[in-house]
């Protein structure tokens, strides 16, 4: 039993021996292997690296820069501790990767096609006593592919509500999406992110609801995808939107100012979608004149006359509505200047009934000075007959008369004469 005492305490202090060097050896390992990107000013033998990020496809640069050198190689390793570059040398039979650069205090190389299994720590080391390293991460971004764009298989009726959906695949980190009508940004629901499998990359989806209007027609509807790896911008794909609405109608005459005698006709204009195709023409005064011929979306007026005044209807239907609208016919009187401003503002119908009144009144107006200035004559001419008969009958002779008559100076003193 003593025996087996003494072994023991000789195997414990043993093994604490062994395991205290153990530890300082990997703190020494764990010491030299930390020191990654930072500047120690006291270390002129210490790597300097940086990180770098690069999308699929690309080409990375790697550069490992020492202060001094004591005639010690660098070396660059990949993710797999696998070494590519020992000085001028290549270790790793990989076309894509290339040197760039070797000194003793500089080693430059770049990865070209770069893939996703290209993502990860690299390693630059130089082997100096004790050996140091430094470390730089290389992020690979997955580019998205173009986005794709469903809902639009079938057109929506003014009024009613579309759900699109925008998809893009292959992004790593995910992207993001985003909406917009024409120019204008509009918001969707929020980004469905799901990871590909076998793959370090993600699928993104969103989707967008609008209730549309006519005006919504053919608007561009556009999915653009933002992710650091497009350098140009956003990838985006457009559609046109289409919405189903019914017709708003005009009737364009063949000219302003019909006349007597010429060929005319009124053409219905349809703007709808799908554009109209049945039109019905009315008089709301009655029926069609006889010498008009119904061609669709044209009513032909064969030779104007002053009956076809009044007031014409048209009615477009595409399928999806109605609409309707009216037109004033004015025949003008042939030989009438379009110059004259009168006619062209006035209907014929009202100027003949106002010239008739202001005729009418005017000619009562003179009537009624006539009779008042023949009474007036009438009047004063009886008086002057009846003065004159005073005189003549006051008067003894008829030479008294005529001289009462004339000026009244019967009653007046004769002019006597004085001789001296």
């Amino acid at each position: 039993m003593s025996g087996m005492r003494a072994r023991q305490s000789m195997t414990f202090p043993a093994l604490q021996r062994a395991a205290l060097r153990a530890l300082a050896a990997l703190t020494m390992i764990l010491a030299t292997s930390v020191r990654s990107n930072f500047v120690f000013d006291d270390d002129p033998f210490q790597p300097v690296t940086q990180d770098e990020t690069v999308a699929v496809g690309g080409v990375v640069t790697l550069t490992c820069n020492v202060k001094e050198n004591d005639n010690s190689s660098l070396q660059w390793s990949n993710t797999a501790q696998q070494t590519l570059y020992f000085g001028e040398k290549r270790a790793l039979r990989d076309n894509r990767i290339q040197l760039v650069k070797s000194t003793g205090t500089e080693l430059i190389i770049t990865i070209s096609d770069v893939q996703l299994s290209d993502d990860g720590e690299y390693t630059c080391s130089i082997f100096t006593m004790p050996v140091r390293t430094a470390r730089a991460t290389v992020t690979v971004l997955g580019v998205p592919g173009k986005p794709v764009i469903t809902g639009f298989e079938d057109a929506v009726q003014e009024g009613g509500k579309v759900t699109l959906t925008c998809t893009s695949s292959g992004s790593k980190p995910p992207a993001k999406l985003h909406w917009y009508r024409d120019q204008e940004e509009i918001q969707g629901r929020p980004d469905v992110v799901e990871s590909n499998p076998d793959e370090p990359t993600y699928t993104v989806t969103s989707e967008l609801t609008l209730t549309v209007t006519r005006n919504d027609n053919n608007a561009l509807i556009a999915c653009a995808v933002d992710h650091p790896s497009i350098a140009n911008g956003d990838k985006r794909t457009e559609r046109p939107l289409s919405v189903l609405f019914s017709p708003s109608v005009s009737i364009q005459p063949e000219s302003d100012l019909p006349r007597e005698g010429e060929k005319f006709f009124l053409q219905c204009v349809g703007n709808g979608n799908p554009e109209p195709t049945a039109f019905v023409w009315r008089r709301k005064d009655g029926e069609l004149p006889p010498m008009t011929k119904v061609d669709d979306a044209f009513l032909h007026f064969e030779s104007l006359n002053k009956s076809d005044n009044g007031v014409y209807e048209c009615q477009a239907d595409n399928g999806i509505g109605m609409g309707d609208v009216t037109h004033t016919l004015l025949v003008q009187e042939a030989g009438v200047s379009a110059a004259d401003p009168t006619v062209m503002s006035t209907p014929l119908g009202v100027d003949h009934a106002v010239i008739g009144g202001v005729v009418a009144v005017i000619v009562f107006i003179m009537l009624c000075l006539l009779i008042v200035l023949g009474r007036y004559l009438i009047r004063h001419k009886g008086t002057y007959l009846t003065h004159e008969a005073k005189g003549s009958d006051d008067a003894p002779d008829a030479d008294t008369a005529i001289i009462n008559a004339e000026g009244g100076h019967s009653g007046m003193d004769d002019k006597k004469e004085y001789f001296i």
